[in-house]
């Protein structure tokens, strides 16, 4: 049985940090899994993980940036200057047992969902393992991260993307180099029956995500605004937490919407789908999204989703008026008419959700565990 390693920063809650945990059980069927993590968040991974997944923690110290941050924000530099000095040790000890376990790694295959583990990967990994690098963030127009991914990948065979637009953008990147580009998107590890999708009856908007400026929650927040003044009996629940939760919070009560917002923080999956299930509308506010999983969840319930077209990712899941709606330009007017459309005619969110549902079946774990064990019997 071949032995594979993935490598991981941590497996607390985060986008990257679930579809390792996907991954890896997919994996588990077939393989000898293990996940080699740097930092130990939580006492248990935040996504479930097969029992047959192995994971090796490689220090026992926790990034301190939030500690440096608020050192300086208190205007306690002495306490900033230690933190400083700490985070460097804390950055230098994540390098130093990374490569010492990628350099005595016994593993066939070898699976870095880090740029800066791409680098370590290529430089130190033993003569004959297989070395792929996942890359799910998208550059952005920002070449400099870009260029960062291409340099760090370059001594890799492969690296997997998430999307067409990124697969298309490096693989002209990386033409001069050995590492070759693969478009595998992410899966959907669960798919409701058909019988057991929401009705589109309740009064009720959701939206999953990080709490973090990227995820535009503040905007979704204002165009909520709006629509409650218009549909006062709708709500609003969103599942997720992160550093910008505190303005939210009062932004909420500033608009005195307490009584039509919901802030759940992080939820495990069973409540993720149950909230699904239990809503009419999913709502995407995202600045830049690289794939944008959560709309396949979505979708899987037969809800109807609207995102920018600044979500990248959504642009590759969306087909606008068919099985969902992408708004250009951060149009807020646009965003709120579809909205109140979709609110207004239970037929037409039950047309774009069943549409959604088609859409669902090429992400399904079956199809997607195809892609990667072709990739990994390369070997």
């Amino acid at each position: 049985m071949k032995k594979i390693s993935i490598l991981s920063l941590h497996l607390g809650y985060g986008g990257i940090e679930k579809c390792v945990c996907s991954l890896a059980n997919m994996f588990a069927l077939d393989y000898d899994v293990e996940i080699a993590c740097t930092y130990k968040l939580l006492d248990e991974p935040a996504f479930y993980l097969d029992p047959r997944v192995k994971i090796k923690y490689l220090t026992d110290v926790k990034p301190n940036r939030v500690e440096f941050k608020n050192s300086l924000k208190k205007h306690r530099y002495v306490k900033a200057i230690k933190e400083g000095f700490r985070g460097v040790k804390i950055l230098n000890l994540r390098k130093s047992t990374m490569i010492d376990y990628i350099t005595s790694c016994d593993s066939d295959v070898i699976i870095s969902t880090r740029d800066i583990f791409n680098d370590y990967l290529g430089m130190h990994a033993k003569k004959g393992v297989l070395k792929i690098g996942w890359e799910h963030n998208h550059y952005h127009d920002n070449m400099r991260y870009a260029e960062n991914v291409i340099r760090c990948s370059s001594k890799l065979d492969y690296l997997v993307l998430v999307s067409n637009s990124l697969n298309a953008f490096y693989k002209g990147k990386l033409r001069n180099t050995n590492c070759k580009t693969l478009f595998i998107p992410n899966a959907i590890e669960f798919i409701p029956e058909l019988s057991d999708v929401s009705k589109l009856n309740n009064k009720r908007l959701v939206s999953v995500g990080r709490l973090s400026h990227e995820k535009g929650y503040l905007d979704l927040i204002k165009m909520f605004n709006i629509i409650h003044h218009d549909y006062n009996d709708w709500t609003l629940d969103i599942i997720g937490d992160g550093d910008e939760r505190e303005k939210i919070e009062k932004l909420i009560h500033e608009l005195d919407l307490e009584d039509a917002v919901t802030l759940h923080g992080f939820k495990d999956k069973d409540f993720i789908y149950k909230t699904l299930h239990d809503s009419s509308i999913y709502l995407m506010s995202s600045y830049t999204e690289s794939f944008g999983i959560v709309l396949l969840e979505a979708m899987s319930e037969g809800l109807p989703c609207v995102a920018f077209s600044s979500a990248e990712g959504a642009n590759e899941i969306i087909t606008s008026g068919n099985n969902g709606y992408l708004v250009k330009n951060r149009n807020f007017s646009a965003y709120i008419k579809i909205v109140e459309d979709l609110i207004e005619d239970n037929n037409k969110r039950k047309k774009i959700g069943k549409e959604g549902r088609r859409t669902v079946s090429k992400y399904s774990t079956e199809e997607v565990s195809k892609k990667w064990f072709k990739l990994i019997e390369k070997k």
